[in-house]
């Protein structure tokens, strides 16, 4: 359970950080290079952009800080997927958007912001979480090692005969579950 806390605490986090990320690039090109009187679609252009970015943040934060006990070996294929569940966020986003946009009719940049970046990011982060924890980064460490990367480490001396609280000795056990 603490895993699970610290994973979410530390998504939350990187997905600040890339909520920044998108919501500056999305309104500087909003108003500027895809603005929508100049440019037909310049709304999904600059979200397309703007998400494309963030993702690729988010990533790095994902693999190197949030899943880092649980982050696969195959870097390429982990990024694929990480790519893919990233892009179903997207899309989500997007169809907020469109809703709100050609549906609605709300055409201004406040109602764009609250379309995609409110409504569909929150639906977008609860679908991403849960696919990046059950299938992007499913490392191959059981709960209680899990637990212990999630927990802070202590140095604490053990002698050799020291017996642990399911009876057996610590010199039985293997030199990673030590630490």
């Amino acid at each position: 359970m603490r895993l699970l806390v610290t994973q979410l605490t530390r998504f939350g986090l990187v997905g600040l950080v890339g909520l920044g990320i998108d919501l500056l690039v999305f309104n500087v090109l909003r108003l500027t290079v895809f603005d929508t009187d100049t440019v037909e679609h310049g709304a999904f252009f600059a979200k397309i952009v703007s998400t494309s970015l963030a993702i690729i943040a988010n990533w790095l934060g994902n693999r190197y800080w949030t899943f880092r006990h649980a982050r696969r070996p195959h870097w390429v294929r982990e990024g694929i997927e990480f790519a893919a569940v990233s892009v179903g966020g997207l899309i989500i986003s997007l169809a907020c958007l469109w809703v709100s946009h050609y549906l609605l009719g709300f055409t201004s940049i406040l109602a764009d912001n609250i379309a995609t970046n409110f409504v569909g990011l929150g639906l977008g982060t609860i679908f991403r979480f849960t696919f990046y924890r059950l299938w992007v980064f499913r490392g191959e460490i059981d709960d209680e090692e899990a637990d212990a990367a999630a927990a802070p480490h202590e140095t604490v001396p053990v002698s050799a005969g020291t017996v642990r609280t399911d009876g057996s000795s610590l010199a039985d056990a293997p030199a990673s579950r030590l630490v």
